[in-house]
């Protein structure tokens, strides 16, 4: 049977597809990671916006238009928050939520909705299949921060740390497979070993791996970077890319989304990091127009990102999500427009920022590993994840570059022999 594996969001909502694309191969299916024509259609959703959630549920009839009589089955955050949404489209036979989610390939007869209560410990029932060149290890599951604008810790359960011989093993056996690995989770910054946060231990260990992989961090929080992590990822052949969440550069914005830190504690993090990493990539996430947010609160992330120089800033305009604190407060509601001009005015900085960022690589020499071929370039990242555009090269390769100036989304680069 030909079953296509759909995957909105995250990289954990990525990694559970991966597990469940290597339970279906080993059942004998043809399976898919992309839209393709398929006699089913498993959708993994996301539910982090309304957004999100509306994308979710338009990946059914754009499927259908592939093949009007393919079984639909839904899962992930989407159909955990709200299966109602689901149930009436049109071939969807089964919806479940994230706690279903792992039997689902296990029987494709199912139908009706089945939404049961999260767990409260990590379940190692994932193993991942690779279906790239860099491959995602999930060490955890689950959020404790609820911050006031986020419904994901109502949709994915309270925080849950994987073992670590567990983790080790997975990362031994993928050496042989791929080239890099990246540590995922929702809140990979409370990965913990016996109710104690311990990040930097799990991140020791894959010294003896330096090698065979380089590897990366997903999303962080800036509280849980100290010298002790810094010094463990020095060892470990760590890719310097520091995704590290802001949301916001205003401590009174900050102090409304319920994030434990100011603006004054993220520059010290910051500090620290350049520190180790001169050279680092330091990029974050950024939710334009939340509750009430005033012009002056908006001039002050402005500010903050330019004194921080961000290499990227992922842009969110807010959207309320029900359920969650924000919606409760009643903020004043920051309109449409002026949301949308702020995120036109954030997103010109980016591009200065990350030309900046670019620039100062200009002439020296990076390593890329190639994961795709797109015209006449292959593409793929440096070690501190400026995406890079060069020729003759070949997918799944580290490749010397020097690089020559921005290109599209990323470099150009030219090949050093």
């Amino acid at each position: 049977m030909k079953i296509a594996v759909l995957t909105l969001g995250c990289k954990v909502n990525k990694y559970e597809s991966e597990s469940m694309i290597l339970t279906l191969k080993k059942q004998g299916h043809e399976v898919f990671s992309h839209l393709t024509f398929a006699d089913v259609y498993i959708i993994n959703t996301c539910a982090v916006t309304n957004e999100a959630e509306r994308k979710s549920r338009q990946m059914v009839s754009r499927c259908l238009a592939l093949n009007k009589d393919a079984k639909v089955y839904i899962c992930g955050c989407a159909s955990q928050n709200n299966a109602n949404q689901f149930e009436k489209l049109k071939n969807v036979v089964s919806v479940v939520g994230n706690a279903n989610k792992p039997q689902l390939v296990y029987d494709l007869d199912a139908t009706g909705t089945h939404i049961d209560k999260l767990p409260t410990v990590y379940e190692d029932i994932y193993h991942a299949y690779p279906t790239q060149v860099r491959a995602y290890v999930k060490i955890q599951d689950g959020c404790n921060n609820f911050c006031s604008y986020c419904i994901i810790p109502y949709l994915r359960g309270r925080s849950r740390s994987r073992n670590i011989v567990s983790i080790l093993n997975e990362i031994d056996e993928l050496s042989n497979q791929v080239k890099e690995v990246v540590l995922t989770g929702i809140d990979v910054s409370d990965y913990k070993i016996d109710g104690e946060k311990a990040l930097d231990k799990l991140v020791e260990k894959l010294a003896p791996y330096t090698l065979k992989l380089r590897f990366r961090l997903s999303s962080l929080e800036q509280g849980v970077v100290d010298e002790k992590l810094l010094i463990a990822l020095k060892n470990s052949n760590f890719c310097p890319h520091f995704h590290l969440s802001l949301q916001s550069g205003c401590d009174s914005v900050l102090k409304r989304m319920n994030r434990k830190y100011t603006t004054r504690d993220y520059i010290k993090t910051v500090k620290l990091i350049r520190k180790y990493f001169s050279d680092a990539n330091i990029s974050t996430d950024i939710i334009v127009g939340f509750g009430g947010e005033t012009k002056k609160e908006f001039k002050k992330t402005l500010k903050f990102a330019k004194k921080i120089k961000f290499a990227n800033i992922h842009i969110f305009p807010y959207s309320v999500r029900e359920g969650t604190v924000a919606q409760k407060q009643h903020y004043n509601e920051v309109d449409k427009k002026t949301k949308k001009a702020r995120e036109k005015i954030l997103q010109k900085l980016n591009k200065k920022l990350n030309k900046k960022y670019i620039n100062k690589f200009k002439n020296k020499i990076l390593t890329v590993l190639i994961e795709e071929k797109i015209d006449d370039y292959y593409v793929g990242y440096t070690e501190n994840y400026i995406r890079c555009y060069v020729k003759d090269a070949k997918v799944n390769q580290f490749v010397k570059v020097k690089i020559k100036g921005q290109y599209n989304d990323g470099a150009v680069t030219e090949k050093v022999l």
